[in-house]
This record gives C-alpha cells, sequence and structure tokens, in this order.
C-alpha cells in the first residue's frame, strides 16, 4: 500500500488530505499527472493557447458567420452560375465537333494552343483561331438569347 497526498492530484483540496492505496492505483495516478505535465511542457515550449482565453473572442467570431442576406446573395449567386453552366452545356452543341474539343482542351484541360496543335497535328495559330472562332461563336448566342449583355 502507497501513501499518497489527495492535494498533489486534485488542486481543488484547501489542505493536505494523505491516505493509503494499492501500489497499482498509486502508479496510475503518478502516471497520469506526469502526462498532464508534459502536455503543459509542450503547450508552454510550442506556445499553444486556447482561443478561448483570446480577449475580445466575439468581436473575431461576428466575422466568421453570414448574416442572413449574404446568405440569400450567395445562394442566388450559385443559382445564377447553375443556369449559366446550362445554359453553356446548350450554347456547345452549337459548336463543331472540333471547336467543342479544342474548346474543351484549352479551357477544362488548360492546354496551351501549342499542345492542342501536336495532339491534333495542326497548327498552332490553326488551334487558336479554332478556339477563338468558336469563344466568339458562344458570345454571339448568349448574346442573342439575352444570357449575357451585349459589348458597346
Amino acid at each position: 500500500m502507497a501513501v499518497i497526498n489527495l492535494r498533489r492530484y486534485y488542486p481543488h483540496y484547501p489542505k493536505d488530505k494523505f491516505i493509503d492505496v494499492p501500489d497499482d492505483v498509486a502508479d496510475e495516478l503518478e502516471e497520469g499527472r506526469r502526462i498532464e505535465n508534459r502536455q503543459n511542457s509542450r503547450r508552454t515550449y510550442y506556445h499553444v493557447y486556447s482561443i478561448d482565453q483570446s480577449p475580445a473572442i466575439e468581436n473575431h467570431a461576428m466575422f466568421l458567420v453570414l448574416s442572413p442576406e449574404e446568405l440569400m446573395i450567395q445562394a442566388e449567386d450559385e443559382a445564377a452560375a447553375d443556369l449559366t453552366l446550362e445554359h453553356l452545356a446548350d450554347a456547345i452543341l452549337l459548336l463543331s465537333p472540333i471547336q467543342a474539343r479544342r474548346l474543351h482542351a484549352r479551357f477544362v484541360l488548360k492546354k496551351k494552343f501549342r499542345e492542342i496543335a501536336a495532339d491534333e497535328g495542326v497548327s498552332g495559330s490553326c488551334a487558336a483561331d479554332s478556339v477563338t472562332s468558336a469563344v466568339r461563336k458562344l458570345q454571339k448566342f448568349f448574346e442573342k438569347n439575352g444570357w449575357m449583355p451585349k459589348e458597346a
């Protein structure tokens, strides 16, 4: 049997209180105290602090939450983006297969005109002209259907 001081393990005790406990209980209590001391040492060494201890944490938390108006605007923007993608899918059907393939390679696969030309066995200027005309055709289609404002 080991004699332990409860105040050593429970700091809220106002006075020393000695009790007899089995050796395995005393070993576990001592191991727990060592682990806690090790964690406190690491926290101090690596300057790890709780965010709850920061002054004026409430002021910083206000900026993490979106207002109802911002949430509505965000939902509208997402809906507009989805609608634009649907319109784009419809518009790409108007392009020739070669233009659609080159447009996909340029903007989705992020290939350069030289790489597109090398893949298809054409010159770089031919690939660039094809993509440029596809973009112009899409712009005209979007303007005609009122999905995009006309440029002056």
